[in-house]
């Protein structure tokens, strides 16, 4: 099974190169002031999504966004497909695809397999991915926390999906072994302080990755 990984949270060109160079399928830029991962400048943003080649697809993370700040990120030119990791019901994901004509994919909080079957019928209509990540943590995602990957286990999702939640260079083999996920998300797996990516890692991720 060819597994595809996102590396989000990036901020810099040396990591964005790094995880372009070794083979991420999707780069994710944070829109998120409380994160350690956000990206204030606009500039700095249009820079980044320039440095990534049109067949990895940049990935634009944001928490319960208005339409202004939406608008202001997608004038970048450097976001193809919105991720809404806050509280968003499915009526304003739907709202959000039809005002920027961009696909979006929804994180969904999983502490329980109600969780996991709750997100299914709220999103699986509207969304054009899913993603499953930790309900534990400070900040909506990227606090290095795991869920019960058993939960997921020969579970049919109906629609493109990622796990996210505590992944490392060390357990995402695991990961997918007990998930059967063919999409997986990292972010503080590959860093080596709080927001700070490391190229090292990015690289040792990914070559776990293109292992399976």
């Amino acid at each position: 099974m060819t597994v595809v990984a996102k590396i989000c949270g990036l901020s810099t060109a040396e990591t964005v190169d790094a995880a372009v160079t070794g083979g991420a399928g999707f780069v994710g830029f944070v829109t998120y002031p409380p994160s350690p991962r956000h990206i204030a400048s606009n500039d700095l943003l249009r820079a980044l999504g320039k440095r990534v080649p049109k067949h990895v697809v940049r990935v634009g993370l944001f928490v319960d966004p208005d339409d202004a700040l939406l608008d202001e990120r997608l004038a970048t030119g450097a976001i193809d497909l919105i991720q809404l990791h806050g509280k968003e019901t499915p009526e304003r994901v739907a709202a959000v695809k039809a005002r920027t004509g961009r696909p979006a994919m929804k994180a969904i909080k999983v502490a329980a397999a109600a969780d996991v079957e709750g997100g299914i019928a709220a999103y699986a209509g509207v969304a054009d991915r899913l993603m499953f990540d930790a309900a534990d943590g400070t900040l909506p995602g990227g606090n290095a926390q795991a869920f019960d990957w058993t939960i997921l286990s020969g579970r049919r999702v109906p629609l493109p999906w990622l796990l996210a939640g505590g992944l490392t260079p060390d357990n995402v083999a695991q990961a997918v072994r007990v998930t059967g996920a063919s999409a997986v998300d990292v972010s503080s797996g590959v860093e080596v302080s709080r927001g700070v990516k490391s190229p090292a890692l990015i690289g040792a991720f990914l070559d776990r990755v293109k292992a399976l």
